[in-house]
């Protein structure tokens, strides 16, 4: 094989002739293989950093600090990686040690080559545009990490917000389909009072876009972004006025109001709104497994259980079983939820780890966060289409439990009182009779009540 040799403070080694990253890319491969995962398995965190980097290329134009030709090379490149092209050149492990370093000299590396290949000149020729002193100038993985971060979590979130308001819309669909359905209310798994099935799922479509809602106020916390404090937050290296327009040529870039930081330096080590984001992805995972087994058990059965509502049948359920059906995709979810709450707490430990002027630990709350907002999406996308949106009625099934159930004595409690509509219910349950014989053996005569709505009619 056909190699470059390039040199660090470490020593030489030989690189791959035609590959677009460099030394320090390649030491960090050798040192980091933890995960198997590298950071081209989250395109929208190089996108980021991508645009993080072609917007401080702008900014140490605008101030003098590059000339048009670095200026030139260094955009073009970004924009081919913005573009979704040498996505396959950041091999580096999410997971890593160095604070982010070791990913933000992949960027260096891949955006210097790039760029020397449109000025015709082989990759490696670093005297012409290099990584550090050309692509870096002005920045510190310390500020570049963080920021990209936050922007590659914005636009993932994109796509988690557009999964939420489809299973949202799902259920609400379910909801008017079923508005009409009477059946039993439970609560501690006991019989409670009547409501209709339209008013449990109704329920659901409530809770998620409450979710939603909260999901995206804390997204603004996002927004604040170090660009420009470099190594600790003091703006040691950088230009007067390069920090404002780095943060304004992102904006434009991006599409995002980012906000330069008012305390850089607390915002360098500060990861708050990283936590924040991963608890509103906990709070979201929570409410799916409270629903996925609330689906599970609704659908129990399919004989032997409650039974009040069919999940498709998406799979067969058993190899030894004939004939069964399990909720497999409720199930799924639900196991989602359990990984999602898990990288929530190593997200917490790494961001109380952030020690002085710096928190090292921001690869591993990068590589949970975008792993939950990533799981959480597909999950949500997975239950509406292969569930939700398909689940029926059984209509039969709600009409027969509410029949034989208790749970219509609430309502004669304004007509009888609570003791007597608790003696009813009690002779009920002891005798195995409906409310009605009850109430007649004990000398009441009621009318059947009607209401699954809260509103009292008897």
């Amino acid at each position: 094989m056909k190699t470059r040799s390039e040199k660090d403070l470490i020593g030489s080694l030989e690189i791959p002739d035609g590959a677009l990253f460099g030394i320090h890319t390649l030491r960090a491969v050798r040192n980091f293989s933890i995960t198997g995962l590298p950071i081209s398995h989250f395109p929208d965190f190089i996108v980021a950093l991508a645009m993080v980097k072609k917007s401080a290329a702008l900014a140490n134009f605008d101030v003098g600090a590059l000339s048009f030709q670095q200026l030139r090379a260094i955009t073009a490149a970004c924009d081919e990686i913005i573009g979704g092209e040498h996505h396959s050149s950041f091999v580096v492990d999410l997971i890593q040690g160095g604070a982010g370093t070791s990913t933000n000299m992949n960027a260096n590396e891949v955006i210097a080559n790039v760029g020397l290949r449109s000025m015709g000149l082989p990759a490696g020729s670093y005297s012409d545009l290099h990584p550090n002193d050309v692509v870096n100038k002005s920045q510190s993985t310390n500020d570049v990490y963080p920021t990209a971060i936050r922007l590659a979590t914005l636009r993932l979130t994109e796509k988690l917000t557009s999964a939420m308001s489809r299973l949202r819309d799902a259920f609400g669909d379910r909801a008017d389909a079923f508005v009409d359905i009477a059946k039993v209310g439970r609560t501690q798994l006991q019989d409670a009072v009547p409501m209709s099935l339209g008013l449990e799922f109704r329920a659901f479509a409530s809770g998620l876009n409450k979710d939603l809602q909260h999901l995206r106020e804390t997204r603004q916390l996002l927004l604040d972004v170090n660009l420009g404090g470099t190594a600790i937050g003091t703006g040691i290296n950088v230009p007067l006025g390069f920090a404002e327009k780095a943060v304004g040529h992102l904006n434009l870039v991006s599409g995002y109001e980012f906000r330069l930081a008012d305390d850089l330096l607390e915002a360098s080590y500060d990861v708050s709104a990283l936590v924040s984001q991963s608890s509103a992805l906990k709070r979201i995972a929570v409410r799916l497994s409270k629903i996925s087994n609330d689906l599970r058990l609704l659908s129990s059965g399919p004989r032997a259980g409650i039974g009040e509502i069919i999940l498709p049948a998406v799979q067969a359920g058993s190899s030894i079983m004939p004939g069964k059906v399990n909720p497999v995709i409720p199930e799924a979810v639900t196991q989602v939820a359990y990984q999602v709450a898990g990288n929530d707490l190593a997200i917490t430990m790494a961001a109380e780890a952030g020690e002085l002027q710096l928190n090292a630990m921001e690869p591993v709350i990068a590589y949970n966060l975008f792993t939950s907002i990533d799981f959480i999406s597909h999950a949500m996308e997975t239950l509406a289409v292969n569930c939700v949106l398909g689940i029926r009625a059984n209509e039969v099934r709600c009409h027969q439990l509410l029949s034989n159930s208790l749970a219509r004595a609430t309502e004669l409690v304004p007509l009888l009182g609570y003791e007597n509509a608790a003696a009813i219910a009690k002779t009920a349950r002891t005798l195995d009779m409906t409310l009605n014989q009850a109430a007649e053996r004990l000398g009441f005569t009621i009318e059947q009540p009607q209401a699954i709505d809260g509103q009292r009619s008897a």
